[in-house]
């Protein structure tokens, strides 16, 4: 069963990096990269990412195997005090909770692991030098970047552009059709750069297609000397899909704020896509508004208060003063009515600014998806960016615009 185990690990995680590293480096090299050639690198890439899985599995197995003698022992110590089959059936369910921990751990790291900086230099290494040795410092760069990219520099934008426009239907397939040209460049351009995806790469990348070569100016080449074809399927279907469906389960599981038994919310699954649109971490909202309500006792009492973020980046400040509302007796008392209370909430008493399409579509997935049963008739979530008319003194006019404010 061990055994079994580890191949499966080995299957989902050490063939799809390994396929795709090869895959990389077939397009660098093209004719260049005879059968031999590509046998060695696959030999030596998938010894390497075997190596990770096989290690992480090891120390796996160790604690693993602790775990099964401390529970052997606590068994017959639960026995020999006449301990009750409710308090064994207790004691082994507490194994089974830490036993499956330690393997999503060890799934975790793994997954880490593989698709670190580390792991795919050291791969872009290995097919530098297999490949071409005396071309090591010119081509080297080339390879890790094309690798590093493909593997990961994308998949950091995918989570955000699931939170705000997938669902439980989106596939590979149908990516591109979900996010708008205009967004999917903006999410995915590097501010240092100025390099990015566009959607017609992404579909390059996925179903295949000819090209031109570019010059040193980065301008194509036309003519057919210059023409190339890339096979594309750099995406694994099934991975990619599978990656969705555990991202929109997580995110219908944290969806409800208002339940203080999640620890997590979604955004510790999303990268920050730019340095200045970093989330801020949960606890550190919930400190920020415990600060705010000792400042203004009873603020949250009072159905006439308005509180607003006018910067947002993921909605998370609105939602905790939104629950602050929601779970304040006084308004309780007021609005009996869970929906009437949060209807008055949203119309009258919070007020957000998001300033890219992509943050404004997150927040208000993530602000008004709670629940499915409670129907927010208004709300005051707005895409402006606020930042632009603070620089040209315009904020005030700007905000009694768009929230129909009069003077």
């Amino acid at each position: 069963p061990f055994k079994n185990e580890l191949e499966k690990l080995r299957e989902k995680f050490s063939k799809p990096i390994s396929d795709t590293l090869i895959k990389t480096a077939k397009q660098q090299y093209g004719g260049e990269l005879r059968k031999s050639t590509q046998k060695q690198l696959e030999h030596k890439i998938q010894a390497a990412t075997n190596q990770i899985v096989n290690k992480e599995y090891g120390s796996y197995t160790i604690k693993n195997n602790q775990l099964a003698n401390e529970r052997r022992q606590m068994m017959e110590e639960a026995q020999r005090n006449g301990a009750s089959m409710s308090e064994i059936t207790k004691l082994d369910e507490e194994y089974i909770q830490k036993r499956q921990a330690g393997y999503e751990e060890m799934v975790s790291r793994i997954r880490e692991t593989l698709y670190s900086e580390e792991t795919i230099k050291e791969a872009a290494e290995t097919i530098v030098q297999t490949v071409e040795t005396e071309k090591l410092n010119n081509q080297k760069e080339s390879i890790e970047n094309n690798v590093r990219d493909h593997l990961r520099g994308f998949s950091r934008t995918i989570p955000a552009f699931l939170m705000a426009y997938g669902d439980e239907q989106t596939t590979l397939a149908n990516f591109d059709s979900l996010v708008p040209a205009d967004v999917f460049w903006e999410v995915t351009v590097n501010p240092q750069t100025g390099e990015g995806v566009t959607l017609d790469q992404f579909r390059l990348l996925r179903d295949g297609g000819d090209y031109y070569q570019k010059d040193e100016n980065g301008q194509e080449i036309r003519g057919e000397a210059h023409k190339k074809h890339f096979d594309g399927h750099l995406f694994d279907e099934v991975v990619f899909n599978d990656a969705v469906q555990e991202f929109m389960k997580k995110r219908s599981e944290l969806a409800d704020y208002f339940d203080g038994k999640n620890q997590k919310d979604i955004f510790d699954y999303i990268p920050p896509q730019k340095t200045n649109q970093i989330f801020t971490p949960k606890r550190v909202v919930k400190n920020m508004v415990d600060r705010l309500g000792k400042e203004n006792p009873g603020c949250f009492d009072n159905p006439d208060y308005t509180f607003a973020d006018l910067y947002m980046k993921s909605g998370l400040y609105i939602t905790e003063i939104v629950t602050r509302l929601f779970q304040s007796k006084r308004m309780k008392r007021l609005f009996p009515d869970d929906q009437e209370r949060l209807n008055h909430i949203f119309a009258n008493q919070v007020y957000g600014c998001a300033p890219t399409e992509i943050i404004y579509r997150i927040c208000l997935r993530y602000i008004l998806g709670f629940s499915d049963e409670i129907k927010i008739e208004k709300n005051n979530i707005k895409l402006c960016d606020t930042l632009e008319y603070a620089k040209e003194g315009l904020m005030d006019e700007k905000l009694r615009e768009i929230f129909n404010v009069s003077k």
